[in-house]
C-alpha cells in the first residue's frame, strides 16, 4: 500500500485514474440511486453493450471511410441514446416486457460493434480495451468531458429531483399530480446512457453495470432517502475506485477487474446487514 501512495505522488496516470474514479462517482452516485430505485438495473446493460456497437460503426467509419470526426466515444455516445429512447418507447407504446426488450438490444448492441470491429483494418486488437476498459490510460481530455458531463448530470438531477423521486416511487401517482411522466422517463434514461458512456472508458462495457448500480444498491439498504443514497452511493463507488486501483498496483492486476471485485465482495458482505 506504501508503494501505492507512493507511485501516486510520482506518476501522473495514477492521478488521472484516480481522479476519473471520482469524477465517475458523482454520476453513479446519481443515476445509479435512480436506476436501482426504479428497478431497471437491467437497462444499464443493454445500454453499456449497444455501446460497443456505436464505437464499431464509428471506428469503422473514421478509418475505412475517413470520417476523422466520428470518434468512438461519440459513436458510443449516439448508440447509448438511441438505444435508451428506443427501450423506452417500445416499453411504453408497445407494452412489451422492459427486460425482453433490453435482451434483444444487449445481442444486437454486441454482435452489431463486433460485425463493425471485424471489417475495420487493423483495429481488431482494441476490442478487449473496449470491452474491458482502461482506467490507467485515462487522458486530460477525457478528465474534462467527465467534468462537464458531471455538471450536467448533477444539473439535471438536482432540477428535476422532486420529479424522478416521483416517477421512481410511485408513477401513476405522479401522473395524477400532473407530472409528464413519459418525459421523465426519457430524461432518467438519458441520463442513465450519458453515465454509460462515462464509465466506458473507466471500467469497460463488460463492467459497466456493478460500478452503476451495486454502489447504489450497498447505500439502499443504509438510507431511508434519496439524497443521501445518492451521496453514500457516490462516495462508495469512489471509495471502490481507490482500494481496488491501491490493492491491484503491487502485484500489478488489471485495474478495472480488480475495483469490480472489491465492489462485489463488499455488495456481499453488505447482505449480511438487515435492510433498514
Amino acid at each position: 500500500m506504501a508503494a501505492f501512495f507512493q507511485a501516486l505522488l510520482q506518476h501522473s496516470f495514477l492521478q488521472h485514474a484516480l481522479l476519473a474514479g471520482l469524477l465517475v462517482s458523482i454520476s453513479c452516485g446519481i443515476v445509479g440511486t435512480y436506476v436501482v430505485t426504479r428497478r431497471i438495473t437491467y437497462l444499464a446493460g443493454g445500454i453499456a453493450h449497444c455501446v460497443l456497437g456505436g464505437m464499431g460503426f464509428a471506428r469503422y467509419m473514421q478509418v475505412v471511410h475517413e470520417w476523422t470526426f466520428f470518434t468512438p466515444m461519440l459513436g458510443a455516445l449516439l448508440a447509448a441514446l438511441l438505444a435508451a429512447f428506443i427501450i423506452g418507447w417500445v416499453n411504453m407504446k408497445a407494452k412489451e416486457r422492459i427486460d425482453t426488450v433490453i435482451s434483444a438490444f444487449w445481442g444486437m448492441g454486441m454482435a452489431i460493434g463486433i460485425l463493425f470491429i471485424a471489417k475495420t483494418p487493423g483495429y481488431g486488437e482494441d476490442l478487449m480495451s473496449y470491452l474491458f476498459g482502461n482506467i490507467l490510460l485515462v487522458s486530460q481530455r477525457d478528465l474534462l468531458a467527465i467534468a462537464g458531463l458531471d455538471l450536467f448530470i448533477a444539473a439535471t438531477a438536482l432540477l428535476f429531483h422532486k420529479q424522478f423521486v416521483a416517477v421512481c416511487f410511485d408513477e401513476e401517482f405522479a401522473r395524477l399530480r400532473g407530472i409528464n411522466t413519459q418525459f421523465f422517463y426519457f430524461l432518467m434514461l438519458a441520463l442513465t446512457a450519458l453515465t454509460v458512456v462515462l464509465m466506458v472508458s473507466i471500467v469497460g462495457i463488460v463492467m459497466v453495470i456493478v460500478m452503476l448500480t451495486l454502489p447504489a444498491a450497498i447505500a439502499g439498504r443504509f438510507c431511508l432517502r434519496m439524497g443521501s443514497m445518492m451521496a453514500l452511493a457516490a462516495g462508495l463507488c469512489a471509495l471502490f475506485t481507490f482500494g481496488g486501483l491501491a490493492l491491484s498496483y503491487a502485484p500489478d492486476l488489471p485495474a478495472g477487474a480488480s475495483i469490480i471485485v472489491l465492489t462485489g465482495v463488499s455488495y456481499l458482505l453488505s447482505l449480511l446487514f438487515k435492510k433498514r
